[in-house]
């Protein structure tokens, strides 16, 4: 039988009886695979590797090496939850990197949306094959690999992000307990496991983070206005009532300056663009309209609170002709 392939006898999970069930299964088969041995795992905090994370742990504890990379482009308060989350309350054998300044430096001066994500990769997958190298006696790699992700690199719509193309002197055996689950399964199976909401119904995100949404060269402190101004409308989203309703909602901060007028004084500072958007397939998006006082509340708050914003924009473009992301 292929491996690869979700049977067609194989039933969606919607409830936590499912689920639980499913749980069951495969801390069974995570034993029987990985015995006494150690497993790895990047663990950004995403979904899927957050859901394989709690399964690992739930399977065989501490066996369970997490490795959390902080590259600087996360959003506000991310790394935290995860070192509260696995460290703290599921007493997770985790390893947290600070790699911030590293990658920061790297990036300076790259303005090509391209180089910035193959940087942010390449460098993503040196820090963790260090990490890697300094443990004793891991014979196995964990992934959050899901079932799009198999269809996906089968049909050569993209690459499977997963592999990644770790050294090839990191020669593990994978452990994929998701990789045959949907996204919305993937969900249940993480209330199930007792993650928080935060965690288990996370907007999308992408791999690079905020360096997509600070358009060309980053900066440090454009790089903080966009975090900053992204951590207000996350949380006017989930006051006002749209957090669940909203698909995906962010800040983009792009690199150019415009002149404005703050307590008597001329400014010149970059403007914040606002996007909110819902979709079912991400091959078409729709935008989400706010209310008119919402509006105006943001510009209050992030134009208030945010240094170096003196404007905020809202973007109504569809997809296509826009895409979801700026790069």
């Amino acid at each position: 039988m292929d491996n690869n392939h979700r049977p067609d006898s194989m039933e969606r999970i919607t409830t936590t009886q499912q689920a639980l069930s499913f749980i069951d299964d495969q801390v069974d088969r995570i034993r029987s695979q990985v015995g006494d041995g150690k497993v790895l795992l990047a663990l950004s905090g995403g979904v899927d590797s957050s859901v394989v994370a709690a399964l690992l742990i739930k399977a065989i504890g501490r066996q369970l090496v997490c490795v959390h990379v902080n590259h600087g482009l996360l959003r506000k308060g991310e790394p935290e939850q995860v070192i509260r989350v696995f460290r703290d309350e599921m007493n997770a054998n985790l390893i947290y990197v600070d790699a911030v300044d590293r990658f920061l430096d790297l990036l300076a001066g790259v303005t090509d949306p391209e180089q910035k994500r193959h940087i942010i990769g390449e460098e993503f997958i040196k820090v963790f094959a260090e990490e890697a190298k300094k443990q004793e006696g891991i014979s196995f790699l964990a992934q959050g690999t899901i079932y799009p992700d198999i269809l996906e690199s089968e049909q050569g719509i993209k690459a499977h992000h997963n592999v990644g193309g770790l050294p090839e002197e990191l020669d593990f055996e994978l452990v994929e307990p998701v990789k045959l689950l949907f996204k919305d399964e993937v969900r249940v199976v993480g209330k199930a496991l007792g993650l928080p909401d935060s965690m288990v119904y996370r907007q999308p995100f992408p791999g690079p983070g905020l360096g997509v949404r600070c358009p060309g060269a980053i900066t440090r402190d454009r790089l903080e206005a966009v975090r900053e101004s992204d951590a207000i409308l996350r949380e006017e989203f989930e006051k006002n009532g749209l957090s669940g309703k909203v698909w995906q909602y962010f800040t983009v901060v792009p690199d150019f300056k415009s002149t404005g007028v703050k307590n008597g004084k001329r400014t010149f500072d970059w403007p914040c663009i606002i996007r909110a958007i819902n979709t079912t397939d991400v091959m078409e998006v729709t935008v989400e309209h706010l209310p008119d006082e919402l509006i105006d509340h943001l510009v209050q708050r992030i134009i208030s609170e945010v240094p170096g914003i003196n404007r905020v924009l809202y973007d109504f473009t569809p997809k296509p002709p826009a895409t979801v992301e700026y790069e």
